[in-house]
């Protein structure tokens, strides 16, 4: 298996204020002019010389006598953005190696954002480079920040990222079991995983269909960890390793990124090392659906109608629209245990992206209280996410003529909502549910965000649940 990349706080940041440590400032275009009228005529030749003006993302130093770097001046564009962390994703890497500070940044939810953006933005992923870039910066972090929180986000985001990077050929349903067996192994949880023809005995036939087809056998990954009495939570994650589309073939472009259709499984993951690591008061449960969707003479075809763990039956329209079923199993599974809240992480249509782009998860549930505060702590957290409705009346386009539901929808319009809503008809005996529509992937680099895997709602998710099962 890829070693994963679970930086330890030491990386990144220090605890010391040491001697040699260099201030850095924050200037917005808003401030630039009071700001530049309080430098000398030598600096203000400096900064027309290297036409700083506090745009987002600038960066300027000044030298000392020696020629050393005596501070850097961070630009955050047209607000004063200090509550954003990507604004300063792209600061770390930009520097080279030392001690660093933010010298005017003194509120701790600013300065938590700082620190975040910092860390982040030194992610790189190398596992398949021979020269590697151990060039790290580390900034002063001081007392009054929870380093454990901010230790234990960085680690977990790097853990998204790195397996939805790593290709199917070393994160396939074998591996990705492996890494949450690693997981749960580190936190004592108890995990089984069901595999391969094991999983028709036990009446996952959705799993086992959709997952037939590839080399590496089908699983279901079920974990569990913390008090028996104390609040359930469940989280369940698409682990579509990789999508040919099945015999529904996609197009090879669009296969290019498809190892990253396991990003709900990734997401799962991180946010249950999240909460294993900050020791939340919840029985957590973690079910995991690894497979790939893979052509084969034993594949999957349209027409076909399966027989799924909860009874119902569904007539496959379109063995593209894979994620929904091996979701609808283990979501039927955990609904067994009436969990007190229920989440799904999912890469798992093309029309959340149209309708609100890769970088704004949608997410559905009937709980307005659930909405509500999942949307404060996503501004909180400046992690974003939007709540799409999940209007009953569209389920009619997951009609078929000879079985209980159609994995495909009639129409082409709403894709989201109806695929939220054919899960939905799986989650009865939840008292909440929330579904995620995850991109997991950006597609180009950004400062602090570099192309490829990215973790998506899961600060906001992690934070909601911090609030609410407090310790």
């Amino acid at each position: 298996m890829v070693t994963l990349n679970l930086e330890g706080l030491s990386a990144f940041f220090s605890d010391q204020l040491s001697a040699n440590s260099i201030p850095v400032h924050t200037v917005s275009k808003a401030g630039f002019k009071d700001w530049l009228s309080s430098l000398t005529e030598a600096e203000k030749n400096w900064v027309n010389a290297n036409d700083f003006n506090g745009s987002r993302h600038s960066r300027l130093s000044f030298a000392d006598d020696n020629g050393r770097i005596s501070r850097v001046i961070l630009g955050l564009g047209d607000g004063d953005e200090r509550a954003d962390p990507w604004a300063f994703g792209g600061l770390a890497k930009s520097l080279p190696p030392g001690d660093y500070h933010l010298a005017d940044i003194s509120d701790p939810h600013d300065l938590y954002h700082a620190s975040l953006g910092w860390a982040l933005g030194q992610y790189q992923f190398e596992n398949y480079l021979k020269a590697k870039n151990n060039k790290t910066s580390r900034l002063y972090l001081p007392e009054t920040q929870d380093r454990s929180l901010i230790a234990s986000i960085v680690r977990s985001t790097f853990l998204v990222r790195d397996l939805v990077n790593t290709p199917t050929c070393d994160m396939g349903p074998d591996e990705l079991a492996a890494a949450a067996s690693e997981i749960a192994r580190e936190f004592s949880a108890s995990i089984h995983v069901t595999v391969g023809d094991e999983l028709l005995e036990k009446g996952y036939n959705a799993i086992h269909t959709v997952g037939r087809a590839a080399e590496k056998a089908p699983r279901l990954i079920d974990f569990s960890w913390g008090d028996e009495k104390a609040p359930k939570v469940t989280l369940v994650g698409k682990g579509v390793c990789f999508d040919t589309g099945g015999l529904d073939l996609k197009p090879s472009s669009a296969m290019l990124i498809m190892k990253k259709d396991m990003g709900g499984a990734a997401h799962v993951l991180g946010l249950a090392r999240l909460i294993m690591e900050q020791k939340l008061n919840v029985r957590l449960r973690v079910l995991i659906p690894a497979v790939e969707n893979n052509v084969s003479g034993n594949a999957f075809r349209p027409g076909d109608i399966i027989r799924t763990y909860k009874g119902k039956t569904v007539e496959v329209g379109n063995t593209d629209a894979e994620g929904r079923l091996v979701l609808c199993d283990a979501l039927a599974l955990a609904t067994e245990e009436k969990p007190e809240l229920m989440i799904d992480f999912a890469t798992l249509t093309g029309a959340a992206r149209v309708a609100l782009g890769p970088d704004i998860p949608p997410f559905f549930t009937d709980s307005q209280k659930l909405a509500d505060d999942l949307g404060q702590h996503a501004i909180r957290q400046g992690d974003p996410v939007w709540r799409l409705p999940l209007y009953g009346p569209y389920l009619k386009f997951m009609d078929s003529d000879i079985a209980d539901l159609n994995n495909n929808g009639s129409s082409p319009f709403a894709g989201a909502i109806t695929a939220a809503l054919f899960l939905k008809e799986f989650t009865e005996g939840a008292r909440e549910w929330m579904h995620i529509d995850t991109y997991a992937w950006n597609q180009s680099p950004r400062p602090g965000r570099p192309k490829g895997g990215e973790a998506m709602g899961l600060r906001a998710v992690f934070s909601y649940l911090a609030d609410r099962f407090k310790n």
